[in-house]
């Protein structure tokens, strides 16, 4: 790859690290540090924006990929905004969690800890990069299927956000397990179909050469939903606040892949 791919790769980190600076500075004054989801969602937006203005990559490809990267991560930013600001001052669980463990430490390691977000949004950008670098002048088969997997994704992951949000806003529903819609046939459809998002850009990078190492970013979404902040976290959760009928649920529906539900003995 040639040396500007790595600069302008730097210059999307240069981007971040200043990002997560501010916004750790902010979560220290409004005592949150669950607004670093609201900042890591947003910043995919102006990183591919900034690569598609400045890539040598056929034009009509590099507007199609910022135009993807960018709906998909305001639609994220504008959802979790809604969703993190609406509990403020009340922090997510994850970061009390932390706050608790880190004590007098908390404010540098918060600071080590959005920075470590800042390496994630750079990385995780280097398909967009791939892509607006691109010079071939028509979209290949497997850009289109890209693109088709982005639609379905985006649809599914919008929808399974609503149906949640409409599940929550009755309050009859309180305490109660979601099983309306795409949660019927998965615990997580939302988590599905945001990984999905990350296939449809590998699918987009792997059209061009050296793009098939960008895997690395479907692999790590899959690993952090289903090992790490995911769903081991939120069913943790789940099972503390609602008991039994959560557990019932996790016998019967499909965690992460939607599917046909099992019959409980």
């Amino acid at each position: 790859m040639p040396n500007n791919f790595y600069i302008l790769l730097a210059l999307a980190w240069a981007f971040a690290i200043a990002l997560m600076a501010v916004i750790w500075w902010l979560s220290v004054r409004i005592r949150n540090a669950g607004i670093v989801d609201i900042a890591w969602a947003g910043g995919f937006a102006p990183i591919a924006i900034f690569y598609a203005a400045v890539g040598n990559g056929w034009p009509a490809r590099r507007w199609l990929m910022a135009g993807m990267a960018g709906l998909w991560s305001a639609r994220l930013c504008v959802h979790l905004y809604v969703r993190v600001m609406g509990h403020h001052p009340v922090e997510d669980r994850r970061y009390a969690q932390l706050r608790a463990e880190w004590k007098a430490n908390v404010n540098g390691k918060m600071f080590q800890f959005f920075q470590l977000q800042a390496v994630l949004l750079a990385v995780l950008s280097a398909p967009f990069l791939f892509v607006c670098r691109n010079v071939k002048p028509e979209f290949s088969a497997l850009e289109i299927a890209g693109v088709v997997v982005w639609l379905v994704a985006l649809a599914g992951e919008s929808l399974a956000d609503f149906q949640l949000k409409q599940f929550k806003a009755d309050p009859a529903n309180q305490g109660r397990v979601c099983e309306a819609g795409l949660w019927r046939y998965s615990r997580h459809p939302n988590y599905f179909f945001e990984w999905l998002i990350w296939m449809a850009f590998f699918a987009m990078a792997a059209a061009t050469p050296w793009g098939w190492v960008t895997v690395y970013g479907p692999a790590l979404m899959l690993f952090f939903l289903l090992r790490v902040t995911g769903i081991p976290m939120t069913e943790e959760l789940a099972v503390k606040t609602k008991g039994e009928p959560y557990r019932t649920y996790q016998k019967t529906t499909s965690a992460f892949v939607p599917w046909f539900r099992r019959q409980t003995q």
